[in-house]
């Protein structure tokens, strides 16, 4: 007997079309305190290389403050709503709506946010959705309410009902104990619209605190493709972990039975932190945005070469690097600090 999904759910690919994107501002309450200048101007730089192709709607504790900052950038604030939400972090890929669409109309997807396992306080980023709804950011799209933990980052959709994701994630305990694997995928079909579920149990990356969030190891690109990190060093600790996962892509198929075309990502350096503690740089933590792509990069001499791989993944795309040393000192990457917002949502 077939599981069951849900046919009339769909959740939209990335490449299809955005009307914003979502960010936090930092402040100096979280753990960027000690480098917030820093994080404000990764942010600044992320936001303005987004509003070239997409609306922003930011949220923030001190409206006025971010504000001035971002006129100061040259951030076109006729492409802003600035918003006050105070939050606990700026990992709005996680606590972020994922929007799917219902029968052709968008429906924001809340699923319960516990701080990657209840690693970080939480409270906070979990009222942001209701907050931006109260603020008329989402005009009349409704909320739906799932009762499991999941990150947005914890997943990845070709667009056509196959869900991308990790086994060392979904499958924590620190996220949703006791749950079954079949009950997991029971609620991707119903709440996502999935039609298969293609888990990768290795790769996890040393620094990151998310249990191998699937947009840091492998990301779908459109035309059956799949953009993966991969470590050629026979010496480096994550070189097993990572071929395994390597086979593991090789092996999977489409939902007509075909195989992936594959665009493996060099490995950056080794990247520390000040306590010798090494961070998980990953080129696989884009984001893609309105026909571009912009991409973490770490000042590293793979760098260009992961740009040439992602413009081969994305033709006709334009393609972008921006320099993400800053965001790794906390664990997550670019595509970690934006989530999409469907033009359904909003649109002007």
């Amino acid at each position: 007997m077939k599981p069951r999904t849900n046919s009339q759910t769909r959740l939209p690919a990335e490449w299809e079309k955005q009307g914003a994107v979502l960010l936090a501002w930092p402040h100096p309450h979280t753990l960027w305190a000690s480098y917030i200048d820093q994080a404000e101007q990764v942010v600044l730089a992320v936001a303005s290389a987004i509003s070239r192709h997409a609306h922003l709607i930011f949220i923030a504790s001190d409206t006025k403050y971010t504000w001035k900052k971002l006129k100061k950038a040259g951030v076109d604030l006729n492409r802003v709503v600035l918003v006050d939400v105070n939050t606990n972090d700026i990992w709005t890929r996680d606590y972020g709506p994922i929007t799917v669409l219902k029968s052709g109309s968008p429906v924001l997807v809340k699923f319960r946010f516990n701080g990657w396992g209840r690693k970080y306080p939480s409270a906070k980023d979990n009222l942001a959705i209701e907050r931006l709804q109260k603020a008329g950011v989402f005009g009349d799209t409704p909320i739906r309410h799932e009762r499991i933990v999941l990150e947005g980052g914890s997943i990845d959709s070709d667009g056509k009902g196959t869900i991308l994701t990790t086994s060392t994630c979904l499958l924590n305990p620190n996220r949703n104990l006791p749950i079954s694997k079949s009950a997991i995928e029971k609620h991707l079909r119903t709440a996502l619209g999935a039609k298969q579920i293609l888990w990768l149990n290795h790769g996890q990356l040393e620094g990151d605190d998310t249990d191998a969030h699937v947009d840091t190891l492998a990301r779908f690109a459109p035309n059956n493709a799949i953009v993966y990190v991969s470590c050629s060093d026979k010496k480096d600790r994550h070189y097993t972990e990572l071929k395994m996962m390597e086979a593991e892509l090789k092996a999977l198929r489409t939902l007509s039975g075909s195989r992936y075309k594959l665009f493996p990502l060099p490995w950056p350096a080794a990247k520390y932190d000040s306590k010798d503690n090494r961070m998980p740089a990953t080129y696989a933590n884009f984001l893609i945005i309105n026909g571009a792509v912009l991409v973490p990069v770490y000042k590293d001499k793979n760098d260009q070469k992961a740009l040439r791989i992602i413009r081969r993944a994305f033709p006709g795309y334009k393609v972008d690097g921006i320099d993400c040393r800053t965001l790794i000192r906390n664990h997550g990457s670019l595509h970690c600090i934006t989530m999409q917002i469907p033009s359904s949502v909003f649109e002007k």
